[in-house]
């Protein structure tokens, strides 16, 4: 197994998105995350990786911790890791994980994840991708693969998939915006393709302010 190579999360930057958007609205995080229905979002994802006792589990882009903390509720029996470039919302959420044990932040970029080779069952990304420039996000497809066992699946949700005329002006001023243009159409599938996994689209939903909403399931093929 190769071990990871030096990771650049320990280094001194601020080239990454804050949670909030800015790091001035990190304390307004949660609620904001509340009124748009991401707990009802995650907790779809989470039921489609279908998490078992015994397997590690990693959350690319965390934020503040509710995905990561909802998938150790949903399954204590699985080590659960989030990792974050944003030391500020790490501090969040370790606050809330408070009391649970199997669970753990860690300070690091989606495109440089300090983890050995196959060292994942699964990987969980929500409405992170959009965020990325092109070089980075498939930067971060090759890590999410390098990490992944043979057979392990990383499950996306994110803003972008194939638009409705039901989604309206708002669902297409959404995808008009040039991070959330890069997911549009097979944008995700395509991206992670392109990095070796296997990949299809398992649900996709409009959704009342960011416009429309897709899952995906990419599976990491079996040697």
């Amino acid at each position: 197994m190769t071990e990871h190579h030096p990771h650049s999360a320990t280094r001194d930057r601020q080239d990454y998105l804050p949670a909030a958007g800015l790091h001035s609205l990190l304390p307004a995080y949660d609620l904001l995350s509340r009124v748009l229905g991401t707990p009802a979002m995650h907790a779809r994802l989470v039921d489609q990786a279908g998490l078992a006792p015994g397997q590690r589990v990693l959350e690319i882009g965390c934020g503040t911790g509710n995905l990561t903390i909802r998938a150790k509720r949903e399954q204590p029996g699985a080590e659960v890791i989030g990792t974050d470039p944003d030391p500020r919302a790490l501090v969040r959420a370790q606050r809330k994980a408070k009391g649970l044990s199997g669970i753990r932040f860690e300070q690091a970029y989606a495109q440089d994840l300090p983890h050995p080779d196959e060292s994942f069952d699964r990987l969980l990304s929500a409405l992170m991708l959009h965020h990325l420039d092109d070089g980075t996000r498939a930067a971060a497809a090759a890590e999410a693969l390098r990490i992944l066992r043979p057979g392990g699946r990383l499950h996306v949700v994110d803003v972008g998939g194939h638009m409705r005329k039901s989604d309206g002006r708002l669902g297409r001023m959404m995808m008009n915006n040039p991070h959330a243009a890069r997911n549009s159409g097979d944008g995700i599938p395509n991206l992670l393709r392109a990095a070796g996994f296997e990949c299809h689209e398992v649900a996709s939903e409009p959704h009342r302010v960011i416009g429309r909403l897709t899952y995906y399931q990419a599976t990491r093929p079996e040697r």
